[in-house]
Order: C-alpha cells, then sequence, then structure tokens
C-alpha cells in the first residue's frame, strides 16, 4: 500500500462521519470477483459517491476486500472504503488490519465499539429498537444504521429522533434510487442511507454496464440534495 496509508484506515473517524453525512448515500456491495468489485466501486466513484461499504458476505471475502482499499488508495483519491455484515469482534479487527475506515454490522455487539474505538474508527451498528439506538451511542457509536428499514419504516426514524434529536441514523433496507422513497427517509431526519441492490441490478453488473451503475448513483445523489434542500 502507499506510504502514507500504512496506519491502516486512511482517514480519520471526522473524514469518515462528515463524508457520509455531506454525500447522504453509501452504496452496499458485495461480489467474490475482485474485478467486478474493482468495476464496481470506480463507477461508484465516478457516479459521486464517497463512501463504499463492501460486506462480509462470502468465503475470502476479506481478500477481496484488501485488494478493493489497495485499488482505491492507488486510483480513486478521496474513496473511502469501509466493511459491512460485522457481527463480531475478531471479523471487525481483521478488517480494520485490512484498511477499513468503518465498521458497519446488522446489529448491534458491544464487544464490537472498544476495537474500533481504540483505532478512532467509525462502528455503524444495525439497531431496531430506540433501546439499542441509544445503547449503541453510550458505546460511542455516532452513526446508527436503522436495519430493515423496510420494516421499521420512515416513521421509525421520526419518531426515535423526536425525544433524541442528536440521533445520527443511517437506514440500510428498502432504500430505493427514487423521489418518493428518498424524500420518506431524508424528511424523518436520517443522515444518510445506505443502499444495496437497487442500484447494482445484477443484470447491469452480468452485462458489466458499469456507466449505467455509475448513473444510477448520480441520480440518487442529485434526489438526495433536491429533498434536503
Amino acid at each position: 500500500m502507499e506510504e502514507d496509508s500504512k496506519n491502516m484506515a486512511k482517514y480519520s473517524k471526522l473524514e469518515v462521519l462528515k463524508t457520509m453525512k455531506e454525500t447522504g448515500m453509501v452504496p452496499v456491495f458485495y461480489n467474490a470477483d475482485i474485478e467486478i468489485s474493482k468495476q464496481v466501486l470506480k463507477a461508484c466513484y465516478e457516479g459521486g459517491v464517497r463512501a463504499f461499504e463492501f460486506t462480509n458476505r462470502g468465503d475470502f471475502a476479506q481478500e477481496v476486500f484488501g485488494e478493493l482499499v489497495r485499488f482505491a488508495t492507488k486510483e480513486l483519491p478521496g474513496m473511502i472504503v469501509g466493511v459491512g455484515s460485522v457481527v463480531d469482534p475478531a471479523t471487525a479487527a481483521l478488517y480494520i488490519q485490512l484498511g477499513a475506515n468503518f465498521v458497519v454490522g446488522p446489529l448491534f455487539n458491544p464487544a464490537i465499539a472498544p476495537v474500533c474505538n481504540r483505532r478512532l474508527i467509525p462502528y455503524c451498528p444495525g439497531c431496531g429498537t430506540v433501546s439499542e439506538v441509544g445503547a449503541a451511542q453510550e458505546a460511542g457509536c455516532d452513526i446508527c444504521k436503522v436495519f430493515p428499514g423496510d420494516v421499521l419504516g420512515p416513521a421509525f426514524v421520526k419518531g426515535l429522533r423526536a425525544p433524541m434529536p442528536w440521533s445520527q441514523i443511517m437506514v440500510t433496507g428498502g432504500v430505493k434510487p427514487t423521489k418518493e422513497n428518498l424524500e420518506g427517509w431524508f424528511k424523518a431526519g436520517v443522515t444518510c442511507v445506505g443502499m444495496g441492490s437497487n442500484l447494482f441490478p445484477k443484470d447491469v453488473i452480468s452485462a458489466g454496464e458499469w456507466q449505467k451503475i455509475t448513473e444510477l448513483c448520480r441520480n440518487a445523489l442529485e434526489i438526495i440534495g433536491e429533498v434536503r434542500r
């Protein structure tokens, strides 16, 4: 890796949180093929994305992740790569060693927080109740992930932020790159959204139509800019 990234995470916690908040969207992606993953990362970058979550979904996912971080460091200045689907501290430590700039999970495991906090790396745990969000905030999690979003809905976010207005929420699950969907989430008060399959249609990936992914990302970011005004 480049000399300036020898301390593992290349971007500071403040930079990561600021980027998530400013862009408003974190694509969520997994593929076992490193070349496909590189093309998708590059397509997202060209569409304006600056924070990207690669999920720990398959065997040897960490090997693909390590290559992806190297690629981003060398070819995509300003692209912040983090890891998703992390449920235990050992896996968090493994990915931090490989250069993860943030750690996301589908659940809140209190044992992961100190591993991330020790290196000042953001931990965004999945929370499905107000109490879980509160416990995660107490453990030092700045942005909590409301998951699954399609089950909980924007009303959950709005209801949560009424008594806890300081809460910074990323929602994942059921987020679509449409004005109606994104407006619902941002009006409810989310800080950013995580978007997976709707940004990466299987037929587009299979055909290698990377420009279409760039366009989907660009359009989604434009919609987010509009609904935030």
